[in-house]
């Protein structure tokens, strides 16, 4: 897969003759590009330059006498080659800013039914606009409600929404956007899991912690999240999300459970020495399924564990197997 958007930075002078030269005329010659002003004012101090590729690319490209910042969906010219990559922190801010607004602007020219949803077009923007991944990361939101059974649209981005707009992952944004992909090809499984692991955050959340993704332990491996508190208290959380048995092998929804939380804890977590809480989200379940798990409470072969689903409404139902360290009673219903 090809990775999110990243700005490049060309240090040293440039001039409108320079960015003629050796941006646009090497694209349109190749792509067929038109360039055009910026939809917004450019950042202080910078002039811009906006680039329409006739395939439907779009780049991005700012510059001053010290240097140049490019940010595309497209072919990148030879002479940006071998220029750092950078994130959306990593570059001056009004710079950051201003792609952003260019590419929010176009992103709700292309799909509007994102347009209501302010904040979760911002978080997943690095993927939206991406190379490779911008056709299929919306269809995954517009056409399969982000993997979540029988439910709307809507419903389904609202939930995100509300729970994006918190702020409670901004930080950690283009982590967690990233994981989400850049495929051209819609792989349902891969991107349903990894919402699992926005469903686990805002678990965590509602339950009182401060999530933190991506926390690297002595085995090598990183682990999902770190569930912080002002108390010091700082459980370490994997996720891993069943399919349901519709779309598996395992013949009833007990068996999924524990087929998939089975193959987490032979590799992942067997090389690490406990205190790791497996949090399993049953939410690609359709209700029946969900209703036999529950009922059942099958054992995941890993303790302490979680096992959940979340739905679009908010209402999380579930149960512990194990001593869990983390206070979660409130959370469901």
């Amino acid at each position: 897969m090809a990775r999110p958007l990243r700005f490049r930075h060309a240090p040293g002078r440039w001039t409108d003759g320079r960015v003629r030269a050796e941006v646009f005329e090497p694209l349109d010659g190749n792509l067929g590009a038109t360039s055009r002003r910026p939809w917004f004012k450019p950042p202080e101090g910078y002039e811009a330059r906006r680039f329409d590729v006739d395939n439907g690319d779009t780049a991005l490209f700012c510059w001053n006498d010290d240097g140049a910042y490019w940010l595309g969906n497209t072919e990148t010219p030879s002479s940006l080659w071998r220029t750092e990559k950078y994130g959306f922190t990593e570059v001056p801010s009004g710079v950051a800013d201003w792609a952003e607004r260019e590419l929010r602007a176009e992103l709700h020219e292309q799909s509007p039914w994102l347009e209501p949803y302010p904040h979760l077009s911002w978080f997943f923007l690095p993927v939206f606009l991406s190379k490779d991944g911008r056709w299929t990361t919306r269809e995954f939101f517009d056409e399969h409600a982000a993997g979540f059974p029988d439910a709307d649209r809507d419903d389904a981005l609202g939930f995100y929404e509300r729970f994006l707009s918190t702020g409670v992952l901004d930080e950690d944004r283009e982590t967690m956007a990233g994981k989400l992909g850049t495929s051209e090809h819609l792989d349902l499984t891969r991107m349903a899991a990894t919402m699992g692991e926005f469903h686990a955050a805002k678990l965590l959340v509602d339950a009182g912690y401060e999530p933190r993704p991506e926390i690297e332990v002595t085995t090598g491996h990183s682990i999902d999240f770190q569930a912080r508190t002002d108390e010091g208290e700082q459980p370490l959380v994997e996720v891993t999300r069943p399919l349901p048995p519709n779309q598996r092998s395992a013949g009833t929804p007990a068996a999924a459970v524990r087929d998939t939380a089975k193959t987490k804890t032979n590799g992942q977590l067997s090389a690490h020495a406990g205190g790791v809480v497996l949090f399993v989200d049953c939410s690609s379940f359709p209700d029946d399924d969900w209703l036999a798990v529950s009922q059942a409470r099958p054992d995941v072969g890993h303790r302490p564990a979680v096992v959940y689903r979340t739905r679009p409404d908010g209402r999380t139902t579930g149960y512990t197997k194990g001593s869990v360290p983390l206070e979660l009673e409130s959370v469901f219903d």
